[in-house]
C-alpha cells in the first residue's frame, strides 16, 4: 500500500534561487544585441535630454545659481524658502492641486467614456467622430477663441448671451475677476482634454480580443457593465496606465492656458500654478537653483501620483 501511495504522489518542482552572474548577463546581451542596437538611438536621446536634465536639476536645486556665477552649494535653503517663506508658491500649489483634482479625473473618465461610445459606431462614422473630438487638442491659436467667448465687454459671447437673457445687467470680467479665473481655466482645459489619452483608448478598444467577450458571455457575464469591468478594462491596462500618466502630467503641468487667458501674472495670482511660478524664477529672475527646487517638488508630486494611480489600475477587474 505504501508503494502505491509513493507512485501516485505528485512532486511539485522546487524554485531554484538564481544568483547574479556576469557571464550569463553578457550572453543575454550578446544574444539580444540586435534589439539593443535598434533601441540605442532612442535610449541615447532619452537619456541625454530627459534623464540627465532631471538629475542635473535635482543637483542644482541644492545650490545658488544665477546664470552669471558658478553654482554655490547652500544645502536645503531653497526648499526651506520654498515652503516657509514663499507665500506665492503656496498659492500656486493650492491652485495646481485644485485644478488637477478636477480636470485630471474628469478628463480621464471623459476620454474613456467617449472612446467607448465612439468605438461602437460604424467604421467611417467612428473615424469622423474621432477626428471631431480630437481636433480641439491640436487646434492652433485656440486660446484666441476662448478670449472672445469670455471677453469682458458686451461683445463677448457669454456676456452678450447673459445680458440678452436678462441674467446680468453689466458685463462680467471673466478673465480679470479672481472669482471666475480658475473656473474658466478648468472649462477650457476640459474642452481640450480629449487628446493623446483619447486616441490610446480608441486603439485599445480596437485591439480588444472579441473571443474574450464571447467566452465571458458563456461564463456568466450578464450585461455591458460586467463586460466592461471584468473583460474590457483588464485587457486595456497598458492603455489605461498610459492615459493616466498623460492626464496627470497635463493637469499638474498646466501653464499655457493660464498665461494665455489670465495673463502672467494673473490677478491676485488666481490663475498662478507651480509651472508659472517656475517660469517666473527660471526665465525672468534667472534664479536657477530656486527654479530647480520648484521643478524637483513638482517632479516628486507627479511621481507619487503616478505610482498611486498604477496601484489603483492594478485592482481593476479584481
Amino acid at each position: 500500500m505504501q508503494k502505491r501511495i509513493d507512485r501516485t504522489r505528485t512532486y511539485l518542482p522546487q524554485k531554484v534561487k538564481k544568483y547574479f552572474q556576469w557571464p550569463d548577463v553578457k550572453k543575454e546581451i550578446y544574444k539580444n544585441r540586435y534589439y539593443y542596437v535598434l533601441m540605442a538611438p532612442y535610449m541615447i536621446i532619452f537619456f541625454t535630454f530627459v534623464v540627465l536634465p532631471v538629475i542635473a536639476s535635482i543637483g542644482i536645486s541644492f545650490t545658488y545659481f544665477n546664470m552669471l556665477e558658478l553654482p554655490r552649494f547652500i544645502g536645503w535653503q531653497n526648499y526651506s524658502r520654498l515652503f516657509l517663506n514663499d507665500d506665492i508658491f503656496l498659492i500656486a500649489l493650492r491652485n495646481t492641486f485644485y485644478f488637477a483634482i478636477i480636470t485630471g479625473p474628469v478628463s480621464y473618465f471623459a476620454c474613456f467614456i467617449f472612446a467607448w461610445i465612439i468605438n461602437e459606431l460604424p467604421p467611417k462614422l467612428r473615424a469622423f467622430m474621432t477626428l471631431v473630438f480630437y481636433a480641439p487638442s491640436i487646434s492652433g491659436n485656440v486660446y484666441y477663441i476662448w478670449q472672445i467667448i469670455f471677453s469682458g465687454d458686451r461683445y463677448g459671447f457669454i456676456n452678450g448671451l447673459l445680458i440678452r437673457l436678462g441674467i446680468i445687467l453689466e458685463p462680467v470680467q471673466w478673465l480679470k475677476d479672481e472669482r471666475y479665473i480658475m473656473t474658466v481655466l478648468i472649462v477650457v482645459q476640459l474642452w481640450m482634454s480629449l487628446g493623446t489619452s483619447f486616441l490610446a483608448f480608441i486603439a485599445g478598444l480596437q485591439s480588444l480580443d472579441r473571443s474574450l467577450i464571447e467566452a465571458g458571455a458563456v461564463d456568466g457575464i450578464k450585461n455591458r457593465l460586467q463586460e466592461l469591468w471584468y473583460i474590457v478594462l483588464p485587457s486595456m491596462r497598458p492603455q489605461l496606465l498610459f492615459g493616466a500618466v498623460m492626464q496627470i502630467t497635463n493637469s499638474l503641468a498646466v501653464a499655457d492656458i493660464s498665461v494665455a487667458l489670465a495673463g502672467f501674472p494673473s490677478v491676485n495670482y488666481a490663475g498662478h500654478t507651480v509651472v508659472t511660478h517656475l517660469m517666473d524664477y527660471g526665465t525672468i529672475r534667472f534664479e536657477m537653483g530656486y527654479a530647480s527646487a520648484i521643478a524637483t517638488v513638482l517632479f516628486v508630486i507627479m511621481l507619487g501620483t503616478n505610482l498611486l494611480t498604477q496601484k489603483m489600475i492594478r485592482k481593476i477587474g479584481g
